[in-house]
């Protein structure tokens, strides 16, 4: 595992998973992704995505993982009591949240989620060794060699943008925010300043956003108008609404394609839109 920056994504759609031919090209997965470097391995978000990668990373050897939340809405986290390192005594798992505040705690979210009448048993059917981390969004987080900053994001309830850093490459991760309709979130614009890779939360169009104002998302075109501000390389357009199947997310990429169109020094093209196995390396 050890070697440059990549992540690999692993559930790319929002809301609810999807099932169908529609979505197969794209993937019906909810949020998760997976960033390894300098032997780390880091995992963001727990959306259904995160069962797949749970059953590869089980053919390994004894796992220290850690888990970042953006947030802990459902759609973030309902993979994670399917994620088959948690069931292994040899594995350690640290799961952190930067945007909940008091009353609530990661621990008591995860706890609430697995308790009847929603689920069947509790936090005590994980076998490996479990720690519950809380931080405050915009605090400095490192792990091993990698370095993270984190700033709030505009969402219902609160969330975490992240920047993650190692080797001089930089890949921010900036999934459910809504922005403001003042020019692009200058906050988003610093964290994500010079990035390698910005992967954002693009549910809708444009076209579509004044029906969905105050849902907590944004569009694939201010995506593209904060890559440009902030002079990020590739922008991965991210958090595909259950509505846009494969043709709908094909027309996207056509769109998007013109909108910001060629290749970084790296050869990655400046923008595209992110898939179920997708794996990048700036």
């Amino acid at each position: 595992m050890a070697g440059g920056l990549k992540v690999r994504f692993w559930g790319v759609r929002g809301s609810i998973s999807c099932a169908g031919a529609e979505y197969v090209r794209y993937g019906g997965n909810t949020s998760c992704l997976e960033v390894t470097a300098g032997g780390r391995r880091l995992i963001f978000d727990a959306g259904t995505g995160i069962r797949t990668l749970g059953l590869e990373l089980a053919r390994e050897g004894p796992l220290d993982l850690d888990i970042y939340f953006t947030h802990t809405h459902l759609d973030h986290i309902s993979g994670l009591t399917f994620f088959a390192p948690l069931f292994e005594n040899r594995n350690s798992v640290r799961m952190w949240a930067g945007h909940l505040v008091a009353p609530y705690t990661l621990k008591k979210v995860v706890s609430n989620l697995m308790q009847a009448p929603l689920y069947p048993v509790s936090l005590d059917v994980f076998q490996a060794r479990v720690e519950f981390k809380e931080f405050q969004a915009g605090q400095p987080l490192s792990c091993g060699e990698v370095t993270m900053h984190t700033t709030p994001l505009n969402h219902p309830n609160g969330a975490t943008g992240y920047r993650v850093a190692f080797g001089g490459k930089s890949i921010c991760y900036i999934t459910d925010t809504e922005h403001r309709g003042h020019g692009p979130d200058r906050t988003i614009v610093e964290l994500c300043r010079s990035a390698d890779v910005m992967i954002y939360d693009s549910s809708y169009t444009d076209a579509e956003y004044e029906s969905y104002r105050g849902w907590g998302h944004s569009t694939w075109q201010e995506g593209v108008r904060i890559a440009d501000a902030a002079g990020v390389g590739t922008l991965a357009i991210f958090h595909h609404d259950p509505s846009h199947d494969d043709a709908f997310m094909d027309g996207v990429a056509r769109e998007a394609a013109l909108a910001r169109p060629g290749r970084t020094p790296n050869g990655l093209p400046r923008v595209l839109v992110a898939h179920e196995g997708l794996t990048l390396s700036p």
